[in-house]
């Protein structure tokens, strides 16, 4: 995504999260800021978002933020009261937050957190005092030194949520900033979603990932980062990230889909996993 360009692929996985209210239930992520967020002005999209073709970006969608959450209620649970929310785009996790001595940090291109702050405005969505909006451009400033200037304690543990941003970055990108995250005390930990080389896709897998592709690149922001997995977690160790836990689209049925009255449930088409590690 360019820096001075709010995010498009933001407002669709928001759109997905909104469509998830309105026609799941059970809910897998009760979100109920998700519609106030995006507002008036996008019934064509959302009635795309629930048609049977859409349904499991949807359902991907509300599960990586419930894992997130879960991963992150754990984190609370042992004493971690700093999160951090890289690439937020339109996350709705500060406004809905249960803890309430938790301090949230959202962190993201200037242009992008301006347009999330006009949508919540508009939205008459309040602002928590335990929120910290990080206005970021990572060509003029690293991320410690955006955390530091916002308040953030490196001397304490902290989690992170870098959910939908991963595949847009460059390898040096994602290694700086598992290695800031690696820095940080014993009990942090960070959460995110990766995709899979497309090489190493079956035909069926390839061709809904050549489906994403195109439109993720036709709104300016291309995928530009695959993993295996193995790859990735000696990457993490490497730095400093030791306990590891990466999860497909089977354990996420496992977790939120299991017997279900509707049968509702990710397809075994997945493209990547979610990952957490811990320091």
């Amino acid at each position: 995504m360019k820096p001075g360009r709010a995010s498009r692929t933001a407002l669709r996985v928001a759109i997905r999260r909104a469509a998830h209210q309105l026609i799941d239930n059970p809910r897998i992520l009760d979100d109920p800021i998700a519609l106030r967020l995006i507002g008036p002005g996008y019934q064509n999209d959302m009635e795309r978002a629930m048609h049977k073709v859409a349904r499991d970006f949807r359902l991907f969608m509300a599960s990586r933020s419930r894992y997130a959450e879960d991963q992150l209620a754990h984190a609370v649970a042992q004493g971690v009261g700093q999160y951090v929310v890289l690439g937020a785009g339109l996350d709705t996790f500060a406004y809905r937050n249960p803890f309430p001595e938790l301090k949230v940090f959202e962190v993201d291109f200037p242009a992008t957190q301006q347009w999330k702050r006009a949508l919540l405005t508009e939205g008459a969505v309040d602002l928590p005092e335990n929120l910290t909006f990080v206005p970021l451009d990572f060509e003029h400033k690293t991320l410690s030194e955006g955390l530091g200037d916002a308040g953030f304690d490196a001397a304490s543990p902290a989690f992170f949520g870098w959910l939908g941003v991963v595949p847009y970055l460059s390898l040096d990108a994602f290694q700086a900033t598992v290695q800031t995250i690696g820095r940080l005390p014993a009990g942090t930990g960070v959460c995110f979603d990766y995709v899979f080389p497309p090489h190493t896709l079956s035909l069926k897998r390839r061709l809904v990932f050549e489906t994403l592709a195109t439109r993720v690149a036709a709104a300016g922001e291309p995928f530009k980062l695959f993993f295996k997995a193995e790859k990735l977690e000696r990457d993490l160790r490497a730095a400093g990230l030791t306990r590891i836990e990466q999860v497909d689209s089977v354990g996420l049925n496992a977790r939120y889909f299991e017997g279900r009255a509707d049968g509702l449930k990710l397809s075994p088409s997945g493209l990547g996993m979610l990952a957490t590690a811990w320091v």
